[in-house]
């Protein structure tokens, strides 16, 4: 009970923190705080592949692409029920990736990641093409979000601050759900696979079943951060599922650490500040944030978050 205490004493400060952020930062640094989250989320539900299970996935763009067009066509089909749009976008995305997890996970390593790689480009190709339903490069403007009734009041989210809380509380729910997930005897049987999956076979464990599983899961909340995107940005746009975009939560989950669990949460909050300081000095902003991020990964192996706290722990245990 005393560890269970101790481990979540730092996610509680740090909801607590983001909570009452709006009340002293400004509106614009309130926005930047939203779109850490949502790529956050993101970011946590590839981890479950990657930190948990070993598969590195380079298609997850295209379940948060398919949430985020989920969004768009329902708005614009006139639904206004927020929570109907998250549970069809989060159903689209989880759908999706079990036909994905399905001819994936029986491979490993570089092939798995290749065959995501492939899916990732197909839906991409898709929404690039199918200019009638996806509107092509321009994508999917949206006009009117949805809004919510609350003690018969009716809350709109066109406000930067309404659209923060918003995001805050979808994230820490399915934070608190994937944390739930982890921490439960499936993650454990997924952490076992990650180390020697054929240990996992020997026992009776069927590792082609709970990949699939996990890979859906992972799906499933990467499609509801692509439906808060959708809301956030009042857009979706084939980029989304563009492989550039899929290999941001990667970059995330390495430089916060794959094996903390809120370690690419901060991996987010890091990348996106580079990025936001990178591009207002120069257009090819990639190539020095790859720079800045090379020496990130040299001296933190275990990602900034995870190197850190680790140093913390064994301090405290002298």
């Amino acid at each position: 009970m005393k560890l269970l205490r101790h481990k979540l004493f730092g996610p509680t400060v740090l909801a607590v923190l983001l909570f009452f952020a709006p009340l002293i930062i400004s509106t614009y640094s309130v926005m930047i705080l939203s779109e850490i989250l949502i790529m956050g989320l993101m970011a946590i539900s590839f981890n479950l592949l990657l930190g948990y299970t070993g598969l590195l996935s380079f298609g997850q763009g295209a379940f948060f692409g398919l949430g985020a067009y989920c969004a768009a066509l329902m708005l614009q089909a006139g639904y206004q029920n927020l929570f109907l749009i998250l549970l069809v976008g989060m159903l689209a995305s989880l759908l999706a990736s079990l036909v994905v997890g399905f001819f994936s996970v029986r491979l490993d390593e570089i092939f798995f990641a290749m065959i995501t790689l492939g899916f990732g480009m197909l839906f991409f190709s898709i929404a690039h093409n199918w200019l009638d339903v996806t509107g092509g490069s321009d994508g999917l403007p949206v006009f009117v979000l949805p809004s919510l009734s609350l003690l018969g009041n009716e809350i709109t989210f066109y406000e930067p601050t309404r659209m923060y809380y918003l995001v805050f509380g979808i994230v820490l729910l399915g934070l608190v759900l994937l944390w739930l997930i982890v921490h439960s005897p499936f993650g454990l049987i997924l952490k076992a696979m990650r180390e020697n999956k054929q240990r996992v076979s020997f026992v009776g464990g069927n590792v082609r079943l709970l990949r699939i599983v996990a890979f859906a899961i992972s799906g499933a909340f990467t499609g509801l951060a692509g439906v808060l995107f959708c809301l956030f940005n009042s857009m979706a746009t084939p980029e989304f599922m563009h492989w550039s975009f899929s290999a941001k939560p990667v970059i995330m989950s390495i430089i916060g650490g794959t094996g903390v669990f809120l370690g690419p949460l901060f991996g987010a909050g890091i990348f996106f500040v580079l990025e936001q300081i990178i591009i207002q000095y120069t257009e090819n902003w990639m190539l020095f944030l790859g720079i800045v991020l090379v020496p990130i990964v040299l001296f933190f192996p275990q990602g900034v978050f995870g190197t850190l706290r680790n140093k913390i722990f064994k301090q405290g245990v002298k």
